[in-house]
């Protein structure tokens, strides 16, 4: 028997869809037959999907997202919340309205946006899906990403508890991703020598690629992954050397 992931009559929302990992998991739900929105701030020169503007800290603009969504397209299956990340700045240095905005970007927002499209998938026959992109930084210590670090154990904490309070209609799900390459991960960590370093400290002796966390996503967003609410799914190679481990002698 061929196993496939068929989201075929599907209609996903990605947000932060229109590059990086959250380009590659729009593509994937695509693949897998789902028609396909993205939103961001600002309107990607060449898109491949359905692209919606919204800055999804805004309570108004989500409401209206996913309004525009359902207009279209008449439902929402399945709702992945990626926008998100943060820039390095020692916890000292941060600014209190700094802080704030990157727990708004990466907790609050994906909080908005389940509650939206939950209020759409809990009139729907079959319900929906959501799926949070969250990180590795959310299980460790985060240093030089305090608020970012934060904010992602945070939405691990949501997940569980929105598929608590969602279900049965609506399963709630993570990805906690760890090292993956984009064209950020190459400039935050030096050029391509920096990246090689970097990657020699994970047990797999690489970086995560875009694509396999969009394929956690899509499976978490098939009906493969029918009794699997409130799970978080990590995909960081192996995880971290102990430091202990790296000191002479031991």
């Amino acid at each position: 028997m061929t196993i496939a992931i068929d989201l075929t009559d599907r209609v996903a929302l990605v947000t932060g869809g229109t590059k990086g990992i959250g380009a590659a998991i729009a593509d994937r739900l695509a693949d897998a037959g789902a028609t396909v929105v993205v939103c961001g701030r600002h309107e990607p020169e060449v898109g491949a999907h359905e692209f919606l503007a919204c800055d999804v800290r805004d309570a108004d603009q989500v409401a209206s997202l996913v309004a525009s969504v359902v207009d279209r397209h008449g439902r929402l299956d399945v709702a992945v919340n990626n926008a998100g990340g943060s820039p390095s700045v020692p916890a000292a240095d941060a600014s209190p309205r700094f802080s704030e905005a990157i727990i708004r970007l990466n907790l609050l927002a994906p909080l908005l946006v389940a509650t939206a499209a939950n209020a759409v998938m809990q009139g729907q026959s079959e319900g929906g899906v959501i799926v949070n992109v969250a990180s590795v930084s959310g299980l460790r210590p985060s240093p030089g990403t305090a608020a970012y670090g934060a904010a992602k154990a945070g939405l691990l904490n949501l997940t569980q508890s929105l598929a608590v309070e969602w279900a049965p209609k609506v399963r709630v799900n993570a990805v906690s991703a760890g090292l993956v390459a984009t064209p950020d991960s190459l400039d935050h960590y030096g050029g391509p020598e920096g990246l090689a370093a970097v990657a020699a400290t994970v047990p797999l002796g690489r970086f995560g690629e875009p694509g396999e966390i969009a394929d956690a996503v899509a499976y978490l967003a098939s009906p493969l992954a029918s009794y699997s609410s409130g799970a978080n799914v990590v995909l960081h190679g192996g995880g971290e050397w102990p430091a202990f481990l790296r000191v002479e002698g031991s």
